[in-house]
């Protein structure tokens, strides 16, 4: 299969995509309202939570490792 980089990689894809998935398949209208609102807000802020959530989750790859 895939070596031990690679292999850890799509594991933190997978569950990625399954921490995704719980909103939609839990709550699919409140999730279709929040993704409305989000296209209202500007490009400016999304950059800046986007970039929030990296350092975010860099600080915890940093602190569980």
């Amino acid at each position: 299969m895939a070596s031990g980089f690679w292999r850890e990689l799509l594991i933190g894809l997978c569950l990625m995509l399954v921490m995704e998935g719980v909103l939609p398949f839990l709550y699919p209208q409140r999730w279709r309202r929040m993704v409305a609102q989000l296209s209202q807000i500007d490009d400016g802020a999304l950059r800046f939570f986007g970039l929030l959530s990296m350092l975010a989750g860099v600080a915890l790859l940093y602190w569980i490792n």
